[in-house]
């Protein structure tokens, strides 16, 4: 079963939570990433986000994959959304279960992490003012 997505479409927090479910697990860690309203001092209308898919479910099932191995985790899920998105929408959501609440907080972070700095998705903000701007993973606030 694949642990990382991407979807173009919103998508339900509760099935994949429920994916995570297990006698072992003991603890359950997520991060939801939503499009705010402003970046760098500029009001933001919305954004775009564009993969390169083969390559993006490639790496972030590899991202993964660390994931579970590294810390020690029951299992891990990852999903990120690609298109047009409005302020307040769901862009991504990191979902991780584990024996212990120290493994679950630490994969969390290193997911969200690893997916911004390594899965080939980027972001392409639309500005209030008219303009828009794309943004790479070792912009500030990105």
């Amino acid at each position: 079963m694949a642990r990382f997505a991407l979807s173009e479409h919103s998508f339900e927090i509760a099935p994949l939570r429920a994916q995570l479910l297990s006698d072992r697990a003991g603890a359950f860690a997520s991060f939801e990433g939503w499009v705010r309203d402003h970046h760098g001092g500029r009001a933001v209308a919305g954004l775009r986000y564009e993969s390169y898919a083969a390559l993006a479910l490639a790496e972030g099932e590899r991202v993964l994959e660390e994931a579970v191995e590294r810390f020690a985790i029951v299992d891990a899920r990852c999903v990120h959304r690609v298109g047009d998105l409005a302020i307040g929408e769901l862009a991504v959501w990191v979902g991780v279960s584990a024996a212990h609440r120290e493994a679950a907080f630490a994969a969390c972070r290193y997911i969200i992490d690893e997916t911004k700095s390594r899965v080939p998705i980027w972001k392409h903000e639309r500005y209030a003012d008219g303009d828009a701007d794309w943004l790479h993973p070792e912009s500030p606030a990105a």
